[in-house]
């Protein structure tokens, strides 16, 4: 069955950076657009990241644009997003997603905490 693990969440203080993985399985990850979102508990849900099966385009929220940065290893079955110049307001439940727009199955999550 399709399966996706996050990691690498963690406290970070602001302007630090954390690196978060997905490893995927259960299906064909490099034909598989893939997606990152974030869950926070007053802002709700929203779509972070996208970026194509093969790499070719990403695409980002504003608000997370210049950033962070998607990224994939097909052969690892493995989705990357790299976070730098963290804010406080990045404090949320980051999950990865089997689509472009996070609408697809998704992981458990890893939490992402900014805080001084």
């Amino acid at each position: 069955q399709v399966q996706l693990v996050e990691s690498g969440g963690g406290l970070a203080q602001p302007g630090g950076s954390l690196r978060l993985s997905c490893a995927v399985s259960g299906f064909n990850f490099s034909g598989a657009h893939m997606s990152w979102a974030r869950q926070h508990p007053e802002k709700g849900f929203q779509w972070v990241s996208g970026i194509y099966a093969d790499g070719s385009r990403t695409f980002y929220r504003e608000s997370v644009e210049g950033r962070f940065t998607i990224s994939r290893d097909n052969a690892k079955n493995t989705l990357y997003l790299q976070m730098n110049s963290l804010k406080p307001e990045d404090t949320a439940l980051y999950l990865c997603a089997k689509d472009l727009r996070a609408t697809g199955p998704k992981g458990q999550g890893t939490q992402v905490t900014v805080s001084p």
